[in-house]
């Protein structure tokens, strides 16, 4: 586990093909797309930072020179050869992660930085290596986002399938590395990990108190754009 005072290392998902993004995406990978004249893996960075993040890694695969060019050897980067999707990319970069449970944040949501701390209350409320602790947004406060909700949270703060005030999956996760240690080498989904800790009741849930943008598509992009622009 984690020192106490020092903050979890953070692994951003940057290897997607962004295909709901095109025609953006045919020049650039996803989370190199502006908003608002900010790169989306800048601004979720920025969220990561205000909180006391120094460390993070990333993995990439489209166009992952343009991302390794963007930060210019600022950025660890584990490079995927074959697309080995949200969870077999995580696993294969935890040599890169130095502390235990570490932040997993995809690259393609956050929310105005500064405005609340939400990953303080996240470590607080992990307590054991079977632990994952997500990130909840209030469908109220969603922009870009086509469901009505992900799962439910309860009034004890532990994520259930249909038990409490629904809740979407805000795109962060904090979690410790023995959770892959049975998982399958090569591609799947981090999703599974999430599904296992919820039969097994160690999947909780901290809500975000501020508004949440997912930029998942053009149409999506140009709502955010709308919001954050004076």
């Amino acid at each position: 586990m984690e020192k106490p005072d020092r903050f979890p290392d953070v692994m951003l998902l940057a290897a997607g093909l962004g295909t709901r993004m095109r025609p953006l995406t045919e020049t650039m990978p996803k989370p190199l797309v502006p908003v608002a004249g900010v790169p989306l893996i800048e601004r979720v960075m920025a969220n990561a930072q205000a909180e006391g993040a120094k460390r993070f890694a990333a993995n990439a695969h489209y166009r992952a020179d343009q991302v390794l060019a963007h930060f210019g050897g600022l950025l660890k980067v584990h490079r995927e050869e074959v697309l080995l999707g949200t969870g077999g990319g995580v696993k294969a970069a935890l040599p890169m992660l130095a502390t235990d449970p570490f932040f997993v944040m995809n690259t393609d949501a956050f929310w105005p930085t500064g405005s609340d701390t939400p990953l303080a209350r996240m470590r607080a409320r992990h307590q054991g290596d079977e632990d994952i602790v997500l990130l909840c947004i209030q469908p109220s406060r969603a922009t870009g986002f086509g469901r009505s909700h992900d799962f439910c949270l309860d009034p004890s703060g532990r994520v259930t399938r249909d038990y409490g005030a629904p809740v979407i999956y805000g795109g962060v996760a904090l979690m410790g590395k023995a959770l892959f240690r049975d998982a399958p080498d090569g591609a799947f989904s981090i999703t599974d990990l999430f599904d296992a800790a919820l039969e097994r009741k160690t999947l909780y849930g901290v809500v975000l108190d501020a508004p949440w943008y997912h930029v998942g598509d053009p149409q999506a992009l140009a709502a955010t754009e709308a919001l954050l622009t004076p």
